[in-house]
């Protein structure tokens, strides 16, 4: 009888595989480093004691958990359709709608000024007939981290309803449940782990958004400047400050990431029974 390998059991890897992952390594971990022999740790609490400062904080945190919630609300709808619908077209929409993922921030900007800007092909009606201008607003802020963000939890969560077995929803239809119910009871539960996943995901990319941000909101403080944005400003004028603030949005996107290590690395057993639950 063949006994299965305890998980966590340490394998073998031949001489150079483990040589190249260490020089990967020291390449994610080299920059951060970096970071932290610059800093200069006697003057760091007045930088980021400084106001402005703490509106940009603000701000950031604000704008980026708008941000994931919108990708939330319209990502996994979007998700499930790519996945479990069959349509002409299909992979299209999906290139589109993962398109801001590869673009460059700025060309992503400049694309919304031309659909949402105040004589954009949108922009200019919400203007007109609601009042709604997107353009340097809080809300352009929001918008621009959306658009960039939400491809992330769109991926991770068409992945996960990929490899979810279609059976337990099968079963809950059987048993009377309506789509709705059997959405929000069976197949949101199943996909929990990549669900906090993808979200996670989003936050931390609307969290360091930069390029979309500038250029379609502008950087404006106490309105539209992020973090990003005040650490670009700080480099231009004092790079201690600079170094200062990046240090803050790296430990908390990392103390994040750490926090939520189980969920990101969702194991089949757990999907599995939470499925089966």
């Amino acid at each position: 009888m063949t006994r299965a390998r305890p998980r966590g059991r340490r394998v073998g890897l031949p001489v150079p595989v483990l040589v190249l992952a260490c020089v990967a390594i020291v390449f994610f971990a080299l920059p951060l480093v970096g970071l932290l022999w610059r800093t200069p740790w006697a003057d760091a609490w007045t930088y980021l004691a400084d106001d402005d400062v703490l509106t940009a904080l603000r701000l950031s945190l604000v704008c980026s958990l708008w941000a994931t919630a919108l990708s939330l609300v319209f990502g996994v709808p979007l998700a499930w359709l790519l996945a479990r619908v069959e349509f002409a077209g299909r992979g299209i929409v999906r290139a589109l709608c993962t398109l801001s993922m590869v673009l460059p921030p700025v060309v992503g900007g400049v694309a919304l000024f031309a659909a949402l800007g105040r004589r954009g092909l949108v922009g200019e009606y919400l203007d007109r007939w609601f009042g709604i201008t997107l353009p340097f607003t809080t809300a352009g802020v929001v918008v621009a981290q959306t658009f960039v963000a939400m491809p992330f939890l769109v991926i991770t969560v068409e992945s996960a309803l990929r490899q979810l077995d279609t059976r337990f929803d099968d079963a809950s239809r059987t048993l009377g449940a309506t789509r709705w119910y059997t959405f929000r009871r069976v197949t949101l539960p199943a996909i929990r782990p990549a669900l906090v996943a993808g979200a996670v995901l989003s936050w931390a990319r609307a969290l360091g958004e930069f390029g979309a941000t500038i250029t379609f909101a502008g950087n404006f403080p106490g309105t539209t400047q992020t973090m990003p944005l005040a650490v670009y400003l700080s480099l231009e004028t004092n790079t201690d400050e600079a170094i200062v603030l990046a240090l803050v949005l790296i430990t908390i996107s990392f103390a994040v990431l750490i926090g939520l290590r189980d969920h990101w690395f969702g194991r089949p057993d757990r999907l599995q029974g939470t499925a089966t639950a």
